[in-house]
């Protein structure tokens, strides 16, 4: 039997009870007794519902019924207008007939990737609010009652907590659990200010209107942290509740994986947070160097039998040069990130913008370059009192790498200048829709 074939006797198997648990939660959705309760709930295009219970789904048909059965039984349990949505990533086990079968709505998506799929899913939901999980049968989805309760209070992303709600034995590898989650989740509450303690937890319910408005384009796992980064840059209101985690129903290993997803979570907190990747080590780099350099310009330093000279001196200098650079591209990211909504606006830096003109930046670049150039000077006055010969370089480079350190740092500031003048050019439309 081929697997096609295999997937529509299942499909068959399970398809009356399903329908009738299905034609109970449609005794919910006001205006639905005389549409089709086939397999697939056909609602009006202006049919408002009160929840969406989304599942991406890549070849689930093992786990889809169980899952899609609890969801259909909340939804007649709750009392609330819903749908059960699967957002198909090109399944080839039939996962799509079965979850049609079943009662739930398919969205076919063509785009791979878990956070593609889920921002279709997103899309083309109906209801007020969603609740989105994993179609594996590790989360409970006949048990929401925390994440509805949350919403109708008036949160407007409501994270699961697996740690505070159980988690099974053998649901999550140690690696995640005591190393991935609580790392991760530790860097996003301190780069972001997130209540979450949970941040990567699968399950979670939202506002379908705030979540909208945030954006998310994250197109792989980090979908996950994307949602909770920007929820909490935008200032919205968010609540935990208590979650379990039980052991998956697959028979196969998971999309999941732990070096490659995890090292994909940090890269984003990171980029998402510039002051912390760039502002502060750059601070610390160029005040390190920058107090190294003065201290050995003098000759060289001892601390007990550990002696630096020369050589310190000129690591000294492209440390300083680092540092610097790093917090001129903190500047420069975060100027974008303010401009494209990736982190919030910050008053103070604009008005610092706003004040701090191109020509005040070149002016400033140019009096730096000028006082590297005269330290250079120095240093060929030096040699020319040599006759032009052999000079100590421990004595000469004293000059010199400070000259050329000042001059490009002068440099570095007036391209970044250059730069930022760039950032801030606003394209404005032509009029009377001319066009090039």
């Amino acid at each position: 039997m081929t697997i096609k074939n295999s997937a529509q006797a299942r499909a068959n198997r399970i398809a009356t009870p399903a329908r009738r648990l299905h034609r109970q939660s449609l005794r919910l959705l006001p205006g639905t007794a005389s549409l089709d309760t086939g397999a697939e709930t056909v609602l009006p295009a202006d049919q408002g519902l009160d929840l969406t219970i989304l599942m991406p789904c890549l070849n689930e048909a093992r786990t889809l019924p169980p899952c899609i059965r609890k969801a259909l039984s909340f939804l007649a349990r709750s009392g609330l207008s819903g749908e059960v949505v699967i957002a198909d990533n090109g399944s080839s086990d039939g996962s799509q007939q079965i979850a049609r079968a079943l009662g739930a709505r398919v969205v076919d998506v063509s785009d791979k990737g878990y956070g593609n799929a889920l921002i279709a899913g997103i899309k083309a939901a109906r209801g007020r609010w969603v609740v989105m999980g994993d179609s594996d049968d590790s989360y409970d989805f006949g048990n929401l009652d925390g994440f509805v309760e949350a919403l109708k209070g008036g949160a407007q992303l409501v994270m699961g907590n697996r740690f505070a709600g159980g988690i099974a034995e053998g649901a999550m590898p140690p690696l995640h659990r005591y190393l991935g989650n609580p790392v991760l989740s530790f860097i996003g509450r301190l780069l972001f200010k997130s209540p979450c303690r949970d941040f990567h937890c699968g399950l979670r319910a939202f506002d379908r209107a705030a979540i909208g408005e945030l954006e998310l384009s994250a197109p792989g796992m980090e979908f996950a942290s994307e949602m909770v980064v920007k929820a909490a840059i935008r200032n919205l209101r968010i609540a935990e509740v208590p979650t379990t985690l039980a052991k998956d129903g697959r028979d196969r290993a998971p999309h999941l994986r732990s070096w490659r997803d995890g090292w994909r979570h940090l890269r984003f907190l990171f980029l998402f947070s510039p002051r912390w990747l760039f502002l502060h080590p750059g601070i610390a780099m160029f005040a390190a160097g920058l107090m190294a350099m003065l201290a050995l310009l003098g000759g060289p330093v001892s601390i007990g039998r550990v002696g630096f000279d020369i050589g310190t001196l000129l690591y000294s200098a492209a440390l300083a040069l680092i540092g610097w650079q790093s917090v001129l591209f903190w500047v420069c990211a975060k100027l974008h990130g303010v401009r494209e909504g990736i982190v919030p606006p910050d008053p103070a830096f604009e008005r610092v913008l706003r004040h701090l003109s191109l020509e005040a930046v070149l002016l400033g670049s140019v009096g730096l370059f000028l006082a590297g150039l005269v330290l250079a000077t120095l240093s060929v006055t030096q040699w020319q009192a040599a006759g032009f010969g052999v000079l100590d370089a421990t004595h000469s480079l004293r000059l010199v790498i400070p000259a050329v350190t000042i001059m490009l740092l002068a440099v570095q500031t007036a391209y970044t200048g250059m730069f930022l003048a760039v950032l801030q050019i606003r394209r404005a439309p032509m009029a009377g829709g001319v066009t090039p």
